[in-house]
């Protein structure tokens, strides 16, 4: 192999072995400012869009021990790789999509197993990272907050029968 397809090889290998997530995409027909328009969306996101070819994809995953992606490498494939919240990423990809008719998600790699394309679709249904850890904060929260009910209430109890006390020695007196 030359020198420079070793290279890129290497490349497309790094960010997949730094990557959370990869999405492959069909990017056929596509402009380079709707690519332009794809990456300056994902990067706030902390993704990536790269144009490879197949065989380097397709060795790249092979060299990662990733599951076959074969079955995505036909047409021109660009990939989407990043460190970010997945299913944020999948909303993104997804809707850009849906503007523009030309392309199509493949599949995904999420932790070295294959997506399929209707799994991407599901991810998309996931809320974003920061909604999920708030639900999470909430059902932990949700039991001390009860806990602090039922003791406030005991204190209320007992506040309640030292006035009926104190009421019924001021009658009396």
């Amino acid at each position: 192999m030359r020198a420079e397809k070793e290279s890129i090889l290497e490349e497309v290998t790094t960010r997949l072995r730094e990557a959370d997530f990869a999405f492959v995409m069909n990017y056929g027909g596509l402009q380079v400012s709707e690519m332009t328009t794809l990456r300056k969306t994902l990067a706030p996101l902390k993704s990536r869009v790269m144009v490879v070819k197949n065989t380097y994809l397709g060795k790249a995953t092979q060299s990662l021990g990733w599951e076959d992606v074969t079955p995505y490498l036909t047409g021109p494939t660009a990939m989407v790789t990043g460190t970010g919240d997945v299913a944020e990423v999948a909303k993104t990809l997804v809707a850009f999509i849906k503007t523009h008719d030309k392309a199509s998600v493949k599949g995904a790699c999420l932790d070295g197993k294959r997506l399929t394309a209707g799994d991407v679709d599901a991810l998309t249904t996931i809320p974003p990272r920061r909604v999920l850890y708030a639900m999470v904060a909430g059902t932990l929260a949700a039991p001390m907050s009860q806990l602090v009910g039922v003791f406030n209430q005991k204190v209320c109890s007992l506040l309640y029968v030292l006035k009926a006390i104190e009421d019924k020695k001021n009658n009396a007196a």
